[in-house]
């Protein structure tokens, strides 16, 4: 992947999420700290960003640096398949450990009952 594809990923990303906050170029620029024209570099993929300013940008956009350097701004149709599977799983799982709580707590009855019979006699 070339630089430059990584820088367009960047930029994207970055007015996508400004975006979606409903955030202004200005908004950002000043919580940066820079002006606008050098935000609207940063956010065109103009200007290159170095690894101090991403930092920055994600800490103002309230997300991890991976999720800045990702190239999707959307989950694929696999990775939503993916989780839907996943939460199907997890689930199936905790209905058989439910099914499993039940068995116990009838056979601590069960054992119960049985102990109050052997001391009843």
């Amino acid at each position: 992947m070339s630089a430059n594809k990584t820088m367009h990923s960047i930029g994207k990303k970055i007015k996508s999420l400004r975006q979606q906050k409903g955030w202004s170029q200005s908004d950002i620029a000043d919580r940066l700290g820079i002006s606008i024209p050098a935000f609207s570099k940063i956010e065109s993929d103009i200007t290159d960003i170095n690894m101090s300013r991403l930092k920055q940008v994600a800490n103002v956009l309230e997300v991890e640096v991976p999720e800045l350097l990702s190239s999707s701004t959307t989950p694929t149709q696999e990775y939503i398949d993916e989780l839907k599977r996943a939460k199907d799983t997890v689930e199936a799982q905790a209905a058989k450990i439910n099914k499993l709580q039940e068995y116990i707590i009838t056979l601590y009855e069960e054992l119960h009952k049985s102990k109050q019979g052997v001391v009843n006699d």
